[in-house]
C-alpha cells in the first residue's frame, strides 16, 4: 500500500468549515500522515532536513490548502521555496522525489463558473495551478489532476460531509498505485470523480 504525505497548510483552519470537514474524512486513515505545516511551523522556520525525510518516507505527496489569491497561503510556498533543494529534488543529482505522486487539494469560496474564460476569474483551476504542475514536473513527480471543492461558503453540511467522503475516496485510490491515465480533467466539487476504473 502507498503511503500518503498529506502537506496541509491553513493559517486560520479552526475557522475553515470545509477543511475541517475533509480532514476529519482522511487524517486517520492508516497509511496516511498528516502534516499541518502552520501547527509544526508558526515562526515559519522549516526544519528542511526533517520535510525531505518525510517526503523519503512517502510515496505520495498532497499539497492541501486553500486557495489564496490564485494561489496557496505563504507557508506552503515557503516549504516549496526551502525544502525543494537543486540537487535534491531537481538538477543533476536531484532524484529524491522521481516517480512519487503530487496532487493539490484546494478549497475556494468561488464556485468553478467564476473559473473559466467566461468567468470573473478568466482562468481555470488548473491553469492557476500551473506553477505546482511544472515544480512536480521538474522534480520528477508525477502530478495529477486537482481535487478542488468550490463554492465552499454555499455548501450544506451534508454537502461538504460527502466532499470528504470522496477525499478518502481518492485517498484509497492513490494507495492502490492510482495512474494518471485513470484521471480525467479536475477533480471538481458537485460531482464524483471522474476515474477510468482498471
Amino acid at each position: 500500500m502507498k503511503k500518503v504525505l498529506i502537506l496541509f497548510a491553513h493559517p486560520t483552519f479552526e475557522k475553515s468549515r470545509a477543511n475541517l470537514t475533509l480532514i476529519k474524512h482522511i487524517k486517520d486513515i492508516a497509511g496516511v500522515t498528516f502534516h499541518d505545516l502552520y501547527e509544526r511551523y508558526p515562526d515559519f522556520h522549516i526544519d528542511v532536513e526533517k520535510e525531505q525525510e518525510l517526503l523519503n518516507h512517502h510515496d505520495v505527496i498532497v499539497w492541501h490548502h486553500p486557495f489564496y489569491w490564485y494561489s496557496c497561503p505563504p507557508l506552503m510556498k515557503q516549504w516549496i521555496d526551502m525544502v525543494l533543494e537543486f540537487n535534491w529534488a531537481y538538477g543533476p543529482s536531484g532524484k529524491a522525489l522521481t516517480s512519487k505522486a503530487c496532487i493539490n487539494v484546494i478549497t475556494t469560496g468561488g464556485s468553478k463558473d467564476l473559473y473559466c474564460t467566461e468567468g470573473t476569474n478568466s482562468f481555470t483551476v488548473n491553469q492557476f495551478l500551473r506553477p505546482f504542475e511544472q515544480t512536480a514536473n521538474l522534480c520528477g513527480m508525477d502530478y495529477f489532476p486537482p481535487y478542488a471543492v468550490m463554492g465552499t461558503y454555499t455548501l450544506t453540511d451534508k454537502q461538504l460531509t460527502q466532499h470528504g467522503k470522496e477525499y478518502a475516496k481518492l485517498i484509497d485510490l492513490f494507495q492502490k498505485d492510482l495512474k494518471i491515465a485513470a484521471a480525467e480533467g479536475c477533480f471538481f466539487s458537485n460531482n464524483i470523480p471522474q476515474l477510468k476504473q482498471d
